[in-house]
């Protein structure tokens, strides 16, 4: 029963799901221009940098992407 009440509630739109407007805890602790002057380096993001196996694995991505594109180009 409980089974078929929930289906139920899920088939007519009862739960609407989240609200369209998100709020960041980033943007309510601090002013515009803070945000706007914050440096992201992708070398160093959260404090951490890129290592050899992050570098393996997108070379290993392009190479991947390559060869499928020549494979499609050339049969």
């Amino acid at each position: 029963a409980d089974c078929n009440q929930l289906g139920f509630n899920l088939r007519s739109n009862i739960f609407q799901g989240g609200p369209l407007e998100s709020r960041s805890l980033m943007k309510d602790s601090y002013t515009p221009d803070i945000i706007q002057k914050a440096v992201r380096d992708p070398k160093n993001w959260h404090g951490r940098r890129t290592d050899e196996l992050g570098k393996w694995h997108q070379k290993n991505a392009l190479n991947l992407n390559l060869q499928k594109a020549l494979e499609d180009k050339h049969g």
